[in-house]
């Protein structure tokens, strides 16, 4: 029987790309340490070059030996890892990521992905792997294998299916630079929880630094309207809470902000197939992982402010 976890680090090994499953989203997976395997990726997805990729590593300990981690920087992986959680930190001189995967940074971001198929291809492989959202750029991330597939799988030498994807969100990125936690992007790792560990974060972290941080990003075809209290004409409502709008739309019927983070991007997609003259969104609040759901919408939306 082939095994698809070795065949997968055989591609990566011979400078191929692939489709990674995490439980963040589906990433489009290269050798992190090799120019011309990362500039597929970019190609694959038209991604700027200017925007940074996260390098995904089998443990902690691999994770080292890329990056300095500071105390602070060491208690939040051992805490989050693995998990959704993008450590941007100083990178090590022989950081085994290129400096195109790097976007010409000294710093280097990096995480311990949570999903064991992940982890298993990264170790087989035995290097850093940078795992992109496995979607052309500016689109709805992936949370499916069938989604990912359609986006990029025409660029892939191999592809792992790891199921629908439990987050459904890509990673909190925090900066730990200076010893002073940044948040550069909300995730499914709540500021709240970094906060109740590492204290409040600061407000001066370096955006350039994370991806995921263009103003228009995560968009559907269709024009996204946020914070809807009702669908337009042609517009499909994406609720939340208790009778709002058609259930077949609501990121959760019940307003559990995880469920609506897993079924956000799908949503998008599936609003975005029946080619409505735009997707309107419920309020969603704010507070936990709300901050990252917003985030994404207004990104949808065109509106970061």
């Amino acid at each position: 029987m082939t095994d698809p976890i070795r065949l997968a680090a055989e591609a990566l090994a011979a400078g191929e790309l692939i489709l990674l499953p995490t439980e963040t989203v589906y990433g489009l997976g290269a050798d992190a340490a090799t120019p011309e395997a990362v500039a597929k990726v970019f190609e694959a997805k038209g991604r700027p070059r200017f925007n940074p990729l996260i390098a995904h590593v089998a443990d902690a300990a691999q994770a080292e030996r890329i990056a300095v981690f500071d105390p602070s920087a060491r208690r939040l992986a051992e805490t989050f890892w693995p998990g959704p959680l993008t450590l941007v930190l100083p990178a090590r001189a022989d950081a085994g990521v290129c400096d195109l995967a790097r976007a010409g940074l000294d710093s280097v971001a990096v995480r311990v992905p949570g999903h064991a198929k992940a982890r298993a291809v990264i170790a087989a492989f035995g290097g850093a792997v940078v795992a992109p959202s496995a979607n052309r750029s500016g689109r709805p991330s992936p949370t499916t294998f069938a989604d990912a597939f359609e986006e990029t799988g025409h660029a892939v030498a191999e592809a792992i299916d790891g199921g629908p994807c439990a987050v459904g969100l890509e990673s909190t990125v925090v900066s730990v630079m200076d010893g002073r936690p940044a948040l550069l992007r909300p995730g499914a790792v709540t500021r709240e929880e970094i906060e109740a560990l590492a204290g409040p974060l600061s407000g001066a972290g370096e955006g350039r630094r994370s991806p995921g941080r263009l103003a228009l990003h995560y968009a559907p075809d269709a024009p996204v309207r946020i914070d809807a209290e009702a669908a337009g004409e042609g517009e499909i409502l994406l609720g939340f809470g208790p009778g709002v709008g058609d259930p077949r739309w609501s990121l959760s019927e019940t307003g559990d902000l995880r469920e609506a983070a897993a079924n956000l991007f799908r949503r998008l997609r599936e609003a975005d197939r029946e080619r409505p003259a735009g997707i309107a969104v419920a309020p969603v609040p704010g507070e936990g992982l709300g901050e990252a759901i917003n985030d994404r919408l207004r990104r949808a939306a065109g509106f970061v402010g």
